[in-house]
């Protein structure tokens, strides 16, 4: 039986209802709790950093405190409703309340758990709930935080607060429950998302690409220095990126084994290919190696294997990092200037371009003893065409669902408390303007 991103368990048949050799094993227990922590290090301080960076001087702070604040709100708002909306058994679109406020968890809190128990595809676990949760909120926390990217320099606080509590209700939820969740209906059609190419990736690309569209441009676009102000602090976040992601993708093994080891080979292996694909075609077509191109050719190499993470070998992984490179440089800045907007820190341009390619490239690469099974001994998941159609299904439902569902709930943030800050706010800064506090 495979589990939530294909994990293989070795069980014996269910009884009752129950899996009587199902037992918590405290090494998958502390590989996920280690990968939990590292996907939290990733958005504070890694994207704080990394997006602090890139911006002008006068917005870091604003930029940082999005950041902090997501992490913060998001937590809430995956313990008050969002993990309910997004694992609980529901129906294919969308998980019911019965979790709501965490209801249940400490009935069996010691226990190990079974996501989907009582459904025909029920997947029991070796970790308890408390920690599959906890590593869940870690990816509710940051998908959020990379969509600011998008909007940097010019959303006001107030929007971004009501806008991602909407979102991560309304958008990532649903997206997480059709994907990961047993009664999903990309996860019974056999969707093979790992780490989130879906979920996270593509999902915050097009979520920020509404953003920014919807925005405007910033004031001065094409016309003024925007420069990024310390890319000392880009480079850290960068770094910070790379080594947490390791807990992003190979946690979603949810255990210690040869999965999650495959997953850290190919995901080191992935982004160090783009780095080098990205650097080259800067040095090449515009005469020298940048160091934000290197650091933006790690991420997108880091975004594009995320969904094939545990489904590929080494191979795979080294020509999906080094097409993301290519195609991520040439999307984030000749694409974008092509078709004029202002994806500030480029989310589209890396993520969503990313992610919708290494979705694609797990279809055609799924390497089918990584998700063998005693029901499917040649692999839950195997490369070809089959596959292949399943995930251009899934990029397809995701842009369209992200696309439409981030408009409206944009409008309606616009209609409550608005989107932007005025033009002469914009111009001061935002560290001063919605803070008052500013870096010297």
């Amino acid at each position: 039986m495979a589990d939530i991103r294909g994990t293989v368990l070795e069980l014996a048949p269910p009884t009752m209802g129950e899996y009587p050799m199902q037992h918590v094993e405290p090494g998958d227990v502390a590989w996920v709790l280690v990968s939990t922590i590292l996907v939290l290090l990733m958005t504070i301080p890694g994207l704080a950093l990394f997006y602090a960076g890139m911006v002008r001087k006068k917005n870091v702070l604003a930029i940082m405190m999005q950041s902090f604040m997501l992490c913060a709100a998001m937590t809430v708002v995956w313990v008050v409703a969002g993990y309910s909306l997004a694992f609980t058994n529901g129906n294919a679109w969308i998980g019911d309340l019965s979790r709501v406020f965490l209801n249940g968890l400490a009935d069996n809190w010691d226990k190990p758990f079974t996501l989907g128990a009582g459904s025909a595809n029920a997947q029991p676990t070796t970790i308890p709930e408390s920690v599959f949760l906890m590593y869940q909120m870690a990816f509710a926390i940051i998908t959020p935080a990379v969509v600011t990217g998008s909007c940097a320099d010019r959303m006001k606080f107030s929007a971004m607060l009501v806008f991602f509590t909407l979102w991560s209700l309304l958008v990532y939820a649903p997206l997480a429950h059709w994907v990961w969740a047993p009664t999903g209906w990309l996860a019974t059609m056999g969707l093979a998302d790992f780490a989130g190419g879906t979920v996270v990736e593509i999902n915050c690309g097009v979520s920020g690409l509404i953003c920014a569209l919807m925005l405007g441009k910033r004031l001065g676009y094409g016309h003024e220095n925007m420069a990024p102000w310390n890319l000392s602090y880009a480079v850290i976040g960068a770094s910070l990126l790379w080594i947490g992601w390791m807990g992003f993708n190979s946690g979603g093994a949810l255990a210690a084994n040869g999965r999650a080891g495959m997953a850290v080979l190919v995901t080191q292996i992935a982004a160090a290919g783009a780095t080098l694909t990205w650097t080259f075609a800067e040095w090449f077509l515009r005469g020298k190696p940048s160091v934000l191109g290197a650091i933006s050719g790690a991420v997108a190499g880091l975004v594009a294997i995320t969904p094939a993470a545990g489904f590929v070998l080494p191979g795979p992984a080294l020509a999906i990092g080094l097409v993301a490179g290519a195609v991520c440089f040439w999307t984030a800045t000749t694409m974008k200037a092509a078709f004029g907007y202002d994806d500030s820190l480029d989310a589209f341009g890396v993520h969503g371009i990313g992610g919708i390619l290494g979705t694609l490239a797990t279809g055609w690469f799924a390497f089918g003893p990584l998700s063998a099974t005693k029901d499917a001994p040649s692999g839950a998941y195997v490369g070809g065409l089959s596959l292949l159609a399943v995930q251009a299904v899934g990029v397809a439902a995701t842009i369209v669902y992200c696309a439409a569902a981030s408009w409206v709930l944009l409008k309606i943030t616009d209609m409550v408390v608005g989107l932007r800050v005025s033009r002469e706010e914009e111009r001061e800064g935002l560290d001063i303007v919605l803070h008052g506090e500013q870096v010297f």
